[in-house]
């Protein structure tokens, strides 16, 4: 048998068909002569599709998933194999696994990986799948384009609803050919692409559909023990090495798709070694569930896993630099961190409605005093963010109305120094509480020690005086002047302005200092409001 015709049998299918179970997605069907997704929607406003975008040629193989419904989803998904070789001269297939049936999907070999190894399976069988194929886990870099499905039917008795998002060389079961647009290769998609599907030539809705991207993967798909060793949310892929499910390790929202599962599906030189014929198929099940159920034989074993993907907001990991297009501020948590592409991490502080929020860069830019720190603000605006941050900014007042403060007027509520109230004040430092306005402009400003007051508390943007210190302890200035102070014995006055303090005994609350004081240990904290 020639190079060709090994790789078109080599590659026959990936097998995925969608059984309803209990309410849940199970995406569980079998077709030996290609690659097929077949899916069922229960009539909830859950909805998801596995994407399965398969190319012989390239023995490109892309898995994902995408949620078109209204409300989050939790995913898992889980691999299992099957092979057969037909020795030079023989009439019959013989399976590498004697108890596995080519026509009974559940007596496959379930892809368990090792625990320190994802590409190392440790399975029934795994002698001679190790030696036969490779999958690759993850896809690192920019995330790719995919067009959204057309089929978004929920009710089961439509005629719709079994089949599935199969491209390339995928074809759906019961169609009996592809039911989603591209030809299974790499990076097919691109940005800008449409499909015009008013002739109906993909079954589902006569609309046009333009590309979207996956969500940007967070960190390589992981086993479940790594994820143990040190556990966080976000979006990757975790892998149970005891049950070979793979778990979205986020909530995945309407409109997104997960990074991929897998990549690429390749046969090894051992296959091709083969002294005959060989038949490898790969049978992907599925579970998509809302957050508030439980997936059906949900093992002990990951019960911490699943309550930290339940409890999360459905945004990237803290600390891995991302693209805004990946950030659902609406579902953000006061005090969370998030990571930009330029690798700037910012704290969001509050969710002031009308999809406006007010965020504040998490480090302090050192060395800038007081008088220094509205044009350094300004350089910082235009210079220090992503164009794409910079065009969500709301407008805010072009001068703030700050007033001054006394400090014998500021009065610590608790022990902590969280919060505070004040006592023989104006009431012009008092309303100095930054919000938009139509008739500002959009830019970046300090806080005013009113506004650090109000995003401080339980639940709040600062939950402690060491929250609201900046990292590694530094000081930062607010925007609120002082009175002038008089100094003794020198006998002489001096401007001062407010500051959230790193001084001993004085972490995290506000503080007095001279204008001109700059120095390393700290500096200016910009803060924006941004509109989603």
């Amino acid at each position: 048998m020639n190079a060709d015709k090994k790789r078109k049998v080599r590659n026959i299918a990936l097998l995925a068909l969608l059984g309803l179970i209990g309410g849940t997605f199970a995406f569980t069907a079998f077709n030996q002569q290609a690659i097929n997704d077949r899916e069922r929607e229960n009539l909830a406003q859950v909805g998801g599709r596995v994407h399965d975008y398969f190319n012989r040629e390239e023995e490109n193989k892309d898995v994902f998933v995408e949620n078109f419904g209204q409300e989050p989803l939790m995913a898992r998904l889980r691999l299992s194999e099957y092979m057969a070789i037909q020795e030079r001269g023989q009439t019959e297939w013989t399976s590498v696994v004697s108890t596995s049936d080519r026509e009974d999907t559940s007596t496959w070999s379930t892809y368990i990986p090792s625990a320190g190894n994802l590409t190392e399976r440790t399975g029934e069988g795994h002698v001679y799948f190790n030696q036969f194929s490779r999958l690759s886990f993850g896809r690192e870099g920019a995330a790719p384009w995919f067009l959204p499905t057309f089929n978004t039917v929920y009710d089961e008795n439509h005629a719709l609803f079994d089949l599935s998002a199969a491209a390339g060389d995928a074809l759906d079961y019961a169609s009996g050919g592809y039911t989603h647009p591209g030809d299974g290769t790499d990076n097919f998609w691109g940005e800008n692409d449409s499909v015009d599907n008013s002739a109906g030539r993909y079954q589902g809705a006569t609309v046009t559909r333009e590309t979207a991207q996956n969500l940007t993967q967070n960190l390589p798909p992981m086993s479940l023990q790594a994820w143990t060793e040190n556990p966080r949310t976000g979006n990757f892929w975790v892998i149970d090495h005891n049950t070979g499910w793979a778990y979205w390790a986020n909530r995945l929202q309407p409109g997104q798709a997960t990074s991929y599962l897998i990549d690429e599906a390749r046969m090894l030189e051992g296959a091709d070694n083969i002294p005959g014929s060989y038949y490898y198929a790969i049978h992907v099940s599925s579970e998509l569930i809302s957050p508030g159920e439980r997936f059906s034989d949900e093992p002990d074993h990951v019960n911490d896993f699943l309550s930290a993907v339940r409890a999360s907001d459905g945004n990237p990991l803290s600390t891995a630099s991302s693209p805004l297009r990946d950030f659902n501020f609406n579902a953000m948590n006061p005090g969370r961190i998030f990571t930009t592409e330029d690798d700037q991490a910012f704290r969001y502080l509050e969710n002031q409605g009308s999809g406006n929020h007010m965020i504040i860069r998490n480090e302090v830019i050192p060395d800038v005093s007081f008088e220094a720190q509205e044009s350094q603000m300004e350089t910082w605006f235009n210079s220090g963010i992503l164009p794409e941050l910079r065009a969500l900014v709301q407008p805010v007042a072009d001068e703030f109305t700050t007033g001054e403060l006394n400090p014998v007027d500021l009065h610590i509520v608790d022990f902590a120094g969280l919060n505070f109230f004040f006592m023989g004040m104006s009431t012009v430092p008092f309303a100095d509480i930054t919000q938009v306005v139509s008739d500002g402009n959009p830019r970046a400003f300090a806080l005013s020690l009113i506004d650090v007051n109000r995003v401080s508390g339980a639940n709040h943007g600062f939950t402690s005086v060491d929250e609201r210190v900046g990292p590694s302890n530094s000081w930062w200035w607010l925007r609120t002047p002082s009175f002038e102070q008089h100094w003794f014995p020198e006998k002489i006055t001096l401007p001062m302005a407010w500051q959230i303090s790193n001084a001993q005994f004085l972490v995290g609350t506000p503080a007095i200092q001279v204008p001109e004081h700059s120095a390393s240990d700290g500096g200016i904290r910009p803060a924006l409001i941004i509109h989603q």
